[in-house]
């Protein structure tokens, strides 16, 4: 077999930026004493993404502050690393602190990527949060740029034991993988100067301009796939034997970004590469990685996902290559099943005969509302509470390992915050959004704002067809960029213009499938009208307990995607006749 190598050319700017910043220091302390922008500058606009942040503004009130010759009212959305999600109750209160003194929205906001982040850090309070985060034992290294992001650990509450041992291995996989410059310590926690070299010593996984694309990876328990395995690019399958872990299937290759009108882009689902003994477990994380690192285009960022790389070297060019980097070969893949992935709202019983508390958190953003203070609902509970509280990959909260004499204390306070209503249907508790306006850059219409209507809409129509107890996986992004996971959802709607969406049709529960663009560029009411047609359609004619996406595919309304390289973006595929059953 031929060498495989990166594709040759001009480099990204990105790469130039990454090379020349002293192992990501730049000039951002200096930047950070200058008064005259509430911004940074040059190539510190980007490196400050691998200390966990991304420069936004509020886009409300951009116009009226360019009118008034002001400068956007610039600032940071900081996200935090946390892998597995998993947070004392003391830590959660030194958050909600930060939150409300420091923050312009007073918000936490619960990621997909079972973290949380700040919106709306001025300039003057990045070092402060940083140091206030570290004073909890928390950091925001490596949540964002090219490297690996925070790592995912299923919530599963009830196997407590399978969930220790799990979230111990994404734990160390986040530790191993994380960038080993002192640029973090240094910048934001005042931390001695360590002289930098010009050798990939300092970074041996990572090397000195790091990784092509950002990096996701994921520890997965089934039967539960609530972290969307097939949106990342490196994922972990738990295989138990008597209730213990003793290694992982290894499925790499997955992500959801793509570009409007650029064909050349595109979902992918993960593929399965093969079993690894537990002991292997590091080594397949570093080799996958500076594969990836060495391999992959760094000359297109658009192309230099790992998924692309996968693609243009050939499956089995990539899995030698992995095998000969981390000393062994893959075994045969070990059976696993998905059957779910929604989060288990309410009380369950986990077998270390302790209680596990979800509670919903629409679009994972806690604040005080009218009638709901749930911000100061689970600061009470805080408080109280013994256990530890878990943010999950669907953007909740599970108060966990409560003791059935601390039950009742805990239920009464979140009732009477609006913590638990009991009229949120088990559709708002299956759709989800991204952030978007107003301060996401990339935004091209709305999907946090817009959801919870969206979904009051979508619940009447699903009562009409005597479905109020059933869901579709629902799902709505600002842009394209994936964030939302709306390409593994049965519904997707991805943003195109203010007001107008991308309507994307069959993808499956369990998450297994991406669903195809259906109509493009289309109004909300439009997406509502194909909707109700084809939920009827489904009320009517679906086999037991079969999704609707399942049913769209079944009926012939959506063509399953196949490749989607080839057929992803091509609606013309799509019949235009309404399903008959």
């Amino acid at each position: 077999m031929s060498e495989i190598k990166a594709p040759a050319g001009q480099l990204s700017d990105n790469e130039r930026q990454k090379g020349n910043s002293k192992y990501l220091r730049g000039t951002i302390a200096e930047d950070l004493k200058d008064p005259l922008t509430g911004g940074f500058r040059g190539d510190n606009f980007n490196l400050i993404r691998f200390h966990g942040m991304y420069e936004q503004d509020d886009r409300d009130i951009r116009a009226e502050r360019v009118e008034q010759k002001l400068e956007p009212l610039k600032n940071v959305m900081l996200r935090c690393r946390m892998p597995g999600g998993v947070i004392t109750p003391a830590q959660w209160l030194g958050i909600d602190e930060f939150a409300a003194s420091h923050t312009m929205y007073g918000s936490i906001r619960i990621t997909n990527r079972q973290t949380f982040q700040y919106h709306g850090v001025l300039k003057q309070n990045i070092r402060p949060v940083h140091q206030w985060l570290h004073q909890l034992g928390l950091d925001s290294i490596a949540t964002a740029g090219d490297v690996n992001r925070n790592v995912l650990c299923t919530s599963n509450p009830v196997e407590s034991k399978l969930h220790v041992q799990a979230w111990e291995w994404a734990k160390k996989i986040s530790e191993h993988l994380l960038p080993k410059t002192q640029a973090y310590a240094e910048i934001w926690l005042d931390g001695e100067k360590v002289q930098s070299t010009d050798t990939d010593t300092l970074e041996p996984i990572l090397g000195k301009s790091y990784l092509p694309r950002k990096f996701k990876t994921t520890v997965i328990i089934p039967p539960q796939n609530d972290v969307d395995l097939h949106a990342n690019d490196l994922n972990f399958v738990a295989i138990e034997q008597d209730g213990n872990l003793i290694g992982f299937n290894v499925l790499i290759g997955g992500g959801l970004s793509m570009e409007h009108g650029n064909t050349a882009t595109f979902p992918t689902t993960a593929y399965e590469f093969g079993f690894i003994p537990l002991e292997k477990t590091l080594d397949t994380a570093a080799a996958v990685v500076t594969a990836q690192r060495d391999l992959g285009d760094r000359t297109n960022r658009k192309a230099a996902k790992t998924r692309y790389t996968l693609l243009r070297v050939g499956l089995d060019a990539f899995k030698a290559e992995v095998e000969k980097r981390m000393g062994f070969a893959f075994e045969p893949i070990r059976p696993y099943e998905f059957t779910d992935r929604g989060d288990r709202i309410g009380w369950v019983h986990g077998i270390d005969k302790k209680w596990h508390l979800t509670l919903f958190i629409e679009n994972g953003r806690v604040l005080d509302y009218p009638g709901r203070l749930l911000k100061t609902g689970l600061r009470e509970i805080a408080r109280i509470h013994k256990g530890d509280f878990r943010l999950t990959a669907n953007q909740n909260l599970i108060v966990a390992n409560v003791k059935a004499s601390d039950k009742k204390a805990i239920e009464k306070l979140a009732r009477d915050h609006g913590l638990i209503n009991d009229s949120v249907t088990v559709q708002r508790e299956n759709s989800m959004a991204c952030v978007a306006l107003p301060t996401c850059p990339l935004a091209m219409a709305e999907a946090e704002r817009f959801l919870p209507s969206f979904v009051d809409k979508l619940d009447a129509i699903m009562a009409r067809h005597g479905l109020q107890d059933d869901f579709i996986v629902a799902r709505v992004t600002g842009c394209p960029n994936g964030c939302g996971r709306a390409m593994l959802a049965e519904v997707g709607l991805v943003g195109k213009a203010v007001g107008r969406y991308n309507l994307h049709l069959g993808g499956n529960r369990i998450g297994t499938r991406i669903p195809r663009l259906y109509k493009e560029n289309i109004t909300p009411e439009q997406i509502l009208e194909i909707l109700d047609e084809q939920i009827g359609h489904w009320a009517a004619g679906r086999q037991e307990q079969e999704g609707f996406g399942d049913f769209l595919i079944r009926t012939g309304f959506i063509k399953p995607v196949v490749n989607p390289s080839v057929d992803f973006h091509d609606a013309s595929k799509v019949p235009d006749a309404a399903v008959v059953v």
